[in-house]
């Protein structure tokens, strides 16, 4: 998506690729909830990553291992000293992390050189459905690791 930021600038801003937020330097963000929230209980610690984080989990699952996202945010949370990870910003970056990597995949990328998702998804997750790659494709290239 393409916004102008005013009829006589030359600069425009878009939207950012998922490279682009891997590229972004944000910071972790550490929240003791007040409320419950997303099956996370008041007074909890919650982990909130950042792309890069994410994406440079998913590339620490080891060849021919996989993970459920909710393993995977457990274990984000316990690296991070926290409770939980929070569910709704993990879901976003591992599908910047995923659309990262197809990107890179259709670029010409070695399947070694780029994050392993499917070692995360499966074309039943949630995730799955929203990315640029079919869910058979998915399963297939999780089941090709695993043979």
């Amino acid at each position: 998506m393409l916004e102008l930021v005013s009829d006589d600038s030359e600069s425009e801003t878009m939207a950012k690729t998922p490279k682009e937020h891997l590229a972004s330097n944000k910071s972790p963000k550490y929240v003791v909830l007040d409320k419950d929230f997303a099956g996370i209980k008041r007074g909890q610690k919650m982990f909130v990553a950042t792309p890069k984080i994410v994406d440079d989990s998913v590339r620490e699952i080891p060849f021919g291992e996989t993970r459920t996202i909710e393993r995977f945010r457990r274990e984000l949370a316990r690296r991070a000293k926290c409770d939980a990870s929070c569910p709704v910003s993990t879901a976003i970056f591992i599908r910047i992390s995923a659309e990262a990597a197809i990107e890179e995949i259709n670029a010409g990328a070695a399947m070694s050189d780029v994050t392993p998702f499917w070692r995360l998804l499966t074309s039943k997750d949630k995730i799955a459905k929203k990315l640029s790659i079919d869910g058979a494709e998915l399963d297939r290239l999780r089941e090709d690791e695993l043979a």
